[in-house]
């Protein structure tokens, strides 16, 4: 639109001149030149390129930090459903794990950058739709995770003590939905079914002594009912082998060395297996000789009152009760396959049942279609997309992208690589659109009556909860209702 108007004034101004005097066409050349520079410059500052980022936990906050890196002119919106930043690394992250978190002193930087402006409390596709902010910013970024859990489908699912590990884990790290979650630990066996990461932080979580707890930031009520929990006894069941186990060597080592917790592995489970170590790559070589380890040192540990039970081969078909879980019925598998990566577990059609009084359903997240516009894998659970390219002006990175695969390395590499995409575009685009942001966004939002949690207004929020924690000798004590954290916010 700019180049038109200074081509058609230069026009212009050509055939006005053909008669003037010299003098006259230097001071009209002159204007021109200036006029041509104020154009130019407005053009600079309107069209400056803006990103709506949909999600503001690790996926979202590190594709920011990359396209601040890229560009001196990018603007950022970073769209948050809860009031509050940092997903994951908030409510996913055990407490007992507080190293992880500071990844949060980064995101802090990102977040206080002039260019970059946090919108808590806003639900794309009620708030705000797709197409709204398709319409208002040259490029929209999907990173808003994997929400959901994966179901087993099998008879008694529903039955009372059988919940999500990501419920679980919710229920313990302040959640706001999960907060009210009835759980039962008045017994002293549990079963997680699953064998990744979460699997061992929920199973981590149920055996350390509650004094280790104390000082962390886990909900209040989750300490106390974790002093009264008469849980001693836990299995952490797969459905594959040792070589398949989907935790990594870190997690195992830590909860190996449990304070007061003795690890009793099946030496079935085993068979042939270290005579195959020399030929395993390095880091599943390195898990292997763990499990090796322990399973010949815990036969002379006597001082314990807690168990670990990790079980192998084994797929549960119906967790056992009338109203309130009683049991776990498991088949027996057998691997099949060629080679260890490519190795599947297959039913033999023999059963074990096994006694417990709690389940933890620990199988996997999936994301959801936030907007019926957002192109979606329904059966597996992410957004449809290319190497982070959806379609158009419409990206996706982290788990929403990928599904809930890997560790945060992972997922920061992950929207590393789509931040630079999204930069590569932007700047092989001969023109940037003029977008409207965050100007008509937050019209938008404000005829709607939603109120919008800025960084300073999550700052506030922040204080008072290092304030609560100070006051019973922990790192902070975790708000979980929504309502108070937005009277917090606006107590300006």
């Amino acid at each position: 639109m700019y180049y038109v108007i200074i081509v058609k004034l230069y026009k212009f101004i050509k055939k006005k001149t053909m008669f003037k005097k010299k003098r006259e066409i230097s001071i009209i050349k002159m204007r021109f030149n200036i006029l041509n520079s104020c154009i130019r410059s407005l053009c600079t500052v309107q069209c400056t390129p803006k990103i709506c980022i949909v999600g503001a936990g690790p996926a979202g906050f590190y594709a920011a930090q990359q396209l601040l890196k890229d560009s001196n002119t990018v603007k950022i919106d970073i769209l948050e459903k809860l009031p509050i930043p940092f997903g994951l690394i908030r409510y996913g992250v055990a407490p007992d794990h507080p190293e992880v978190k500071n990844v949060l002193n980064t995101f802090h930087k990102v977040a206080i950058n002039p260019r970059v402006n946090f919108v808590g409390n806003v639900t794309v596709g009620s708030d705000v739709s797709i197409k709204d902010l398709r319409e208002n910013y040259n490029v929209v970024l999907l990173t808003y995770g994997a929400q959901f859990d994966r179901l087993l489908n099998i008879p008694g699912e529903n039955l009372n003590n059988v919940i999500s590990a990501r419920n679980f884990v919710g229920w313990y790290n302040g959640v706001p939905e999960n907060k009210n979650l009835k759980i039962n630990l008045d017994m002293e066996e549990a079963a997680v079914i699953g064998q990744g990461n979460v699997a061992i932080d929920v199973a981590r979580i149920l055996l350390t002594p509650v004094d280790k707890l104390k000082s962390t930031d886990i909900t209040s009520y989750a300490l106390e009912a974790l002093c009264h929990s008469k849980v001693k006894k836990v299995l952490m069941v797969g459905r594959r082998g040792p070589m398949q186990a989907a935790f990594t060597t870190a997690e195992l080592r830590e909860i190996l060395k449990l304070e007061g917790c003795r690890t009793f592995w099946r030496e079935q489970d085993f068979e042939n297996i270290e005579a195959m170590v020399p030929t395993l790559d390095r880091p599943r070589k390195r898990q292997i000789e763990l499990m090796l380890k322990s399973l010949k040192e815990s036969k002379c540990d006597s001082t314990y009152t807690k168990e670990l039970y990790p079980i192998f081969l084994r797929s549960p078909v119906e967790f056992l009760g009338d109203k309130k879980l009683e049991g776990i019925k498991f088949a027996i598998n057998q691997l099949r396959g060629e080679t260890i990566q490519n190795q599947v577990a297959e039913m033999t059609g023999n059963f074990e049942e096994i006694s417990c009084g709690l389940g933890l359903r620990s199988i996997g997240y999936k994301a959801i279609q936030i907007d019926n516009s957002i192109p979606f894998n329904t059966e597996k659970g992410y957004v449809e997309n290319i190497n982070g390219k959806v379609e158009g002006n419409l990206y996706a990175a982290g788990w929403a992208a990928t599904g809930p695969t890997g560790v945060l390395l992972i997922t920061m590499t992950n929207a590393f690589q789509v931040a630079r995409l999204i930069h590569n575009e932007l700047m092989s685009s001969n023109t940037t659109k003029l977008a409207h942001g965050w100007t008509a966004l937050s019209k938008i939002l404000k005829t709607k009556g939603v109120q919008t949690v800025s960084y300073e207004d999550w700052q506030r929020i922040d204080r008072v909860e290092q304030e609560r924690g100070k006051r019973q000798g922990k790192v902070r004590e975790k708000i979980v209702d929504v309502k108070e954290m937005l009277e917090i916010a606006g107590n300006v």
